[in-house]
């Protein structure tokens, strides 16, 4: 089996999962792109596959980092 990977890509309001190139639906929130992301990879788990899911940093993540 090979590597079923899963990129998370996109900016506010416009998010997408990309899996082999293609990202095929547009997600509100990244969040909601990630949960999309690993109920796939989670399908790709069973069938034996390596998975790989990966999402970018934000800037404006609660608690993401100190401000002192």
């Amino acid at each position: 089996m090979g590597l079923a990977a899963y990129d998370i890509v996109g900016r506010d309001g416009s998010w997408h999962v990309e899996h082999d190139g293609v990202s095929r639906n547009t997600y509100e929130t990244k969040e909601a792109a990630f949960e999309a992301a690993v109920a796939a990879a989670s399908l790709a788990m069973r069938q034996g596959h390596a998975v790989r899911v990966t999402v970018p940093e934000s800037e404006n993540a609660v608690g993401a980092a100190n401000s002192g």
